[in-house]
């Protein structure tokens, strides 16, 4: 049982929304954005598949700590249908979508200047996309324990698009709360690592009060699967085109690959990224998936030490 205070940030975020495609997004500011330069751009951070933007406030409050980083600006998005971002009306969500809203938001939030782009997880894959089309907004990118997926075969697209149409018929629904520590105590048992602290702390933005429960702050279409193929030659391609330097960071202790009995290993994944011109990987001990709740600190050492590191000869 949770018996801790929650966390209390060093650096608290402002909070606001920007108008991209029709729908909300809402967007955490740390920092004055009119101090942004060349020689310091703006640092963009985008969730995982069913987390949020607030989740990164223990790293930027490591962040803080690192040398040139007291003033940096630092923003951090609630993905489409997540957070505190609106839900597009509609009973499924596609990928591309998200690259959608990535370029809209970096049009308005760092017009005509590149940025340094960190995605964890699902927006890690996103972000590693969007680089291989988009690679000359992007100064350095960062990618949390994106590693992708199993490769698919084409029979196998029949049966994915059956499924899709079962599950748009059918309700979909996410579990609510008695009470904010039992969400808490969700948090926990999703990621044993994490912080009694930084559980209850983070329950708070991860759901919100309705009446007598709370409510993940998430639209519950986002359970439904995509019927589209995972084309690894495409993504491959995609990964050849990044033209800026790609650190990859990776919890010593993830289970990501756990998930898929063998369909897909690590050393499938390190085969892949052999297409990225510039890459580095990086590994975290006693860290897992959600290696920014794992070890903040350390993971903020790691972001610092490659943000202000020479460029790579070819870059």
């Amino acid at each position: 049982m949770i018996r801790a205070q929650a966390y209390v940030p060093t650096h608290p975020a402002i909070s606001r929304f920007v108008s991209v495609r029709g729908l909300q997004h809402h967007v955490l500011t740390w920092g004055d954005m009119s101090t942004v330069t060349p020689e310091q751009p703006l640092l963009v951070m985008v969730h995982g598949w069913m987390d949020v933007a607030a989740s990164f406030q223990f790293m930027v409050d490591a962040l803080r700590q690192q040398a040139d980083w007291a003033d940096r600006v630092i923003v951090a998005i609630d993905w489409r249908g997540f957070g505190l971002t609106e839900s597009p009306k509609t009973d499924s969500y596609f990928f591309a979508d998200y690259l959608g809203d990535l370029d809209g938001l970096l049009d308005q939030l760092a017009p005509d200047q590149k940025v340094d782009l960190l995605g964890h997880s699902m927006g890690g894959n996103v972000v590693m996309l969007y680089a291989g089309v988009r690679s000359e907004r992007i100064h350095r990118l960062i990618n949390l324990e994106g590693f992708g997926m199993p490769s698919s075969d084409a029979q196998e697209a029949p049966t994915r698009y059956v499924k899709w149409l079962d599950e748009i018929k059918a309700p979909s629904k996410l579990k609510d709360y008695a009470t904010v520590e039992d969400v808490a105590q969700r948090l926990q048992a999703n990621n044993p690592r994490l912080r009694e602290t930084f559980a209850l702390w983070l329950a708070q933005h991860w759901a919100r009060q309705e009446g007598d429960r709370w409510v993940i702050n998430a639209d519950a279409a986002h359970k439904r699967s995509q019927p589209f193929l995972y084309r690894v030659e495409e993504v491959r391609v995609f990964l050849s085109r990044i033209a800026c330097p790609v650190l990859f960071v990776e919890g010593a202790q993830t289970l990501y690959f756990m998930f898929f009995n063998t369909k897909y290993t690590h050393a499938e994944f390190l085969d892949r990224v052999k297409c990225v011109p510039h890459f580095s990987l990086e590994t975290i001990d006693e860290a897992g998936h959600m290696l920014h709740h794992d070890q903040p600190e350390e993971l903020a050492i790691h972001i610092a030490r490659f943000l202000k590191a020479p460029e790579p000869a070819g870059a």
